[in-house]
């Protein structure tokens, strides 16, 4: 996502408009004396994710038949 640069003014005088951006993916660094001093960005964007539908990455991921088995006595003593 785009990044914008604003100074300290700026920020405090377009900060609603700034937090939309934000809110959009954006990221803005602030400046103090042209020097960036910190970074705004978004926690949670304003695009809603649909639903989650069951069974659509079916086949993705595949998991050993030995998964949950006890480990051997040589992985818990290797470093002995």
């Amino acid at each position: 996502m785009p990044t914008m640069t604003v100074t300290i003014k700026d920020m405090q005088q377009r900060l609603p408009e700034l937090l939309s951006m934000v809110s959009r993916g954006n990221t803005i660094i602030i400046e103090k004396r042209k020097r960036p001093c910190a970074r705004l960005e978004g926690i949670y964007t304003a695009h809603k994710p649909g639903k989650r539908v069951a069974g659509l990455n079916r086949g993705e991921i595949q998991v050993s038949d030995d998964f949950d088995s006890p480990l051997p006595d040589e992985f818990w003593l290797a470093g002995k």
